[in-house]
């Protein structure tokens, strides 16, 4: 099995319902260093802050050979297994996605985002149509011979207003989540989702660990933890926090 292969099984192996793997989102070279330098067992980019951090906006707006060239540099400097967010696939079909997916993998990914709305976030593609996607990425990874994690990335609740959370969008979530599933994820996204009841409910009907995104509105990872959740990521947080950190030592640097 080759070094990838292993680090791909390891993160997989992360997901664990009541005990989930922390992903604390980074977005070039120099921030992969520092979360590793942290403890942290793998790492994961969000796609806002990379192209935040290149000057784009969030929604493919980024070209793709430029993501590609971010990711290379960040597994030249480290150990841990990287995955990568590749936002809608990169492309406008499931082969095209799955090509997307290829050259990931072929830089040194080992696992993907891929969400199910259209590029700056639109409306939801129909579920048969984003299972199609999601089977394009593991058919390339399994052609490639890399059990790479697919992790399907549902807006079901981030394209919802809050005040609209309810049963109905729950099982929205867990109906795309077993489509997903079938074409061959290997977790649940549900950014936006806050409620921790409605996030118990999500993690009892879905067929995949369930991954979440961190905010202040959230309950605490502990609580997470009792939930069932199986990944929390912590999305644009990171680098806001970061570039507010150098805002606020810039101010006091220029007084």
């Amino acid at each position: 099995m080759s070094d990838q292969a292993i680090k791909a099984e390891t993160f997989k192996g992360l997901h664990v319902p009541g005990r989930p793997v922390v992903l604390f989102n980074i977005w070039d070279a120099g921030s992969a260093k520092a979360v590793a330098g942290s403890g942290a067992k793998a790492l994961a980019t969000g796609s806002w802050s990379v192209a935040a951090a290149y000057g784009f906006e969030d929604g493919e707006h980024m070209p793709f050979d430029l993501c590609i060239a971010n990711l290379e540099r960040i597994v030249a400097v480290t150990d841990l297994p990287v995955t990568i967010d590749l936002e809608s696939g990169y492309g406008a079909d499931p082969e095209a996605v799955g090509a997307t997916f290829a050259r990931a993998l072929k830089a040194g990914a080992i696992g993907c985002n891929i969400e199910d709305s259209f590029r700056e976030a639109g409306p939801l593609r129909e579920p048969p149509e984003q299972a199609a996607r999601i089977k394009g990425a593991r058919t390339a990874a399994d052609r490639l011979g890399i059990p790479a994690f697919v992790n399907a990335r549902t807006d079901v609740f981030l394209l919802a207003d809050r005040s609209s959370h309810d049963e109905g969008l729950v099982a929205q979530a867990i109906e795309r989540g077993r489509a997903y599933a079938d074409a061959g994820a290997d977790g649940l996204f549900v950014p936006g989702l806050a409620d921790e009841r409605l996030i118990g409910l999500v993690v009892e009907g879905s067929p995949l660990p369930v991954n979440v995104m961190f905010n202040a509105s959230m309950p605490p990872a502990a609580r997470l933890a009792e939930l069932g959740v199986a990944r929390i990521s912590h999305g644009p947080g990171p680098y806001r926090l970061v570039m507010k950190a150098l805002e606020d030592a810039a101010r006091a640097a220029l007084v």
